[in-house]
C-alpha cells in the first residue's frame, strides 16, 4: 500500500468551490518513489498566503514546503528527479528559476516549465510539483 502524507479534503480547502475531494500533500509509491502534490506560496500549517504579488517570494515558499514534505516523506531535495513548474506569466521565468536554482543546486532533476492562465487562487503566481526516488537502501 502507499504512504499518504497530509491528507485533507478540498471542501476545507476551497469551501467556496463546493468541491469535495480526499487528497494528499504527498505520496509514497512502493516505499521509493515520492509524488509532492503541486506547491504554491501558502504555508502548509496555517494556509496563510505568502508573497502575495511577489512570484519569487511564493517560490521560496513552495520550495520551503517541498523541503518539508519530503523530509516527512523520508526523502530529501536530493532525492527529485522531476519538476514541473507552473507560471501564470512569462515575465515571472527569471525569478522563479533563480529561487529554484539554488535550492536545487546540484541535484539536476529534469525539468519542464509551462504558462498557464490562472492558478487555483488568483493571488497563486507559481506552482511547483516535484517527483523524486529515494535511493534503494536509503528509503523509509
Amino acid at each position: 500500500m502507499h504512504t499518504r502524507i497530509r491528507k485533507f479534503n478540498t471542501r476545507d480547502t476551497y469551501p467556496e468551490q463546493k468541491l469535495d475531494n480526499d487528497l494528499c500533500q504527498t505520496v509514497v509509491a512502493r516505499g521509493s518513489t515520492v509524488f509532492v502534490r503541486g506547491q504554491v506560496g501558502q504555508d502548509l500549517d496555517t494556509a496563510v498566503n505568502v508573497g502575495v504579488g511577489d512570484a519569487a517570494a511564493q517560490t521560496e515558499q513552495a520550495m520551503a514546503n517541498i523541503e518539508q514534505l519530503l523530509s516527512e516523506a523520508g526523502a530529501t531535495l536530493g532525492h527529485i528527479c522531476k519538476v514541473t513548474i507552473y507560471l501564470t506569466d512569462a515575465r515571472f521565468r527569471e525569478p522563479v528559476y533563480r529561487v529554484i536554482g539554488r535550492w536545487l543546486k546540484g541535484v539536476y532533476p529534469v525539468s519542464t516549465g509551462i504558462v498557464v492562465a490562472g492558478l487555483a487562487r488568483p493571488e497563486w503566481l507559481v506552482e511547483v510539483d516535484v517527483i523524486a526516488v529515494i535511493p534503494e537502501g536509503t528509503g523509509t
